[in-house]
């Protein structure tokens, strides 16, 4: 078997810390990940490396073995009794370092981890129970979709999950879902789902948090005079009255009107409406005497 080099595969050097090493196997699991790339085997092959490169430098013990020992560091232990018995020099023929890598080589720690058999016949290591691979998927979604809660059925690695995502999840919310991930090993738990939410807001509101906001124009003379406007809100329109002189900026609230609280039940944040008040325009020689005349009274 081939080297792998799980450093050059994740695209971080070998002082890369733990957080290092998650943002890197996270970023890559998500290009590479088989729901993502359909029909792409290529794309396939290195989420099987990418994982099995994650799964030995994420544990710091495997780690440790893997950067002394490389290719042979599940046999750490003999190689050190080895090292004590026959002195330095025979261990340091026995190669421990091996050359480039192959993309058509995985590691035996690979296949105990992911249940596949190589033909070499080499048995698993026996009775060690191991979580199944965690999945991360991401789910886009438009604004409109997640007023309300509703279910969805996703499908990953050709199983079908039946989801129900609660009205007001947040873009870029991630959520875990348990047992949905990779079969465990050994009689291991299996692995969870990560799905992270990317919600694209194409409406005339601005969400923050479970507020809305949204401007609304107002007419001059209503500015001035004050009267009744419909307004918009999310979920249809309501009437509004404009008390007489409202100023240009003004803002108001309209208590539970907004977004819905995520996982609170008839729960809702505010609208809040900034009024901007539209200046005439093309007016008529009687409307600009009229205007000159308001004038000289002020």
């Amino acid at each position: 078997m081939e080297f792998i080099d799980y450093y050059k595969i994740l695209g971080i050097t070998k002082k890369a810390t733990e957080a290092e090493i998650k943002k890197a196997y996270r970023k890559l699991a998500r290009k590479y990940h088989p729901d993502l790339n359909p029909d792409d085997k290529s794309a396939e092959k290195k989420f099987k490396e990418i994982n099995e490169a994650n799964e030995v430098l994420s544990n710091p013990e495997n780690r440790k073995k893997y950067d002394e020992y490389g290719k042979n560091w599940k046999h750490a232990e003999q190689f050190e009794k080895a090292k004590q018995q026959q002195g330095s020099r025979q261990s340091q023929q026995r190669g421990f370092t091996g050359g480039g890598f192959s993309e058509g080589d995985f590691s035996d720690f690979f296949e105990s981890m992911f249940g596949g058999a190589r033909s070499s016949g080499r048995q698993r290591s026996g009775g060690v129970k191991f979580k199944g691979q965690d999945f991360n998927a991401e789910l886009h979604l438009n604004l409109q979709d997640v007023y309300e809660t509703q279910k969805q059925v996703l499908t990953v690695n050709n199983k079908n999950i039946r989801l129900t995502i609660p009205a007001g999840i947040q873009n870029g919310q991630v959520i875990k879902i348990r047992g949905k991930g990779g079969p465990g090993v050994n009689g291991g738990p299996n692995g969870d789902l990560f799905i992270k939410f990317s919600i694209k807001n194409t409406t005339k509101f601005r969400r923050e948090g479970n507020n809305l906001y949204t401007t609304v124009n107002l007419d001059l003379y209503t500015a001035i005079l004050g009267g009744e406007i419909n307004v918009d809100t999310f979920k249809g329109k309501v009437k509004l009255k404009v008390p007489s002189e409202t100023q240009n900026g003004t803002k108001i609230k309209l208590k539970g009107k907004g977004f819905p609280v995520y996982k609170k039940e008839n729960q809702f944040g505010d609208l809040i409406i900034t009024y901007n008040i539209k200046t005439p325009i093309n007016l008529t020689d009687k409307e600009k005497k009229l205007f000159e005349e308001l004038q000289k009274l002020r």
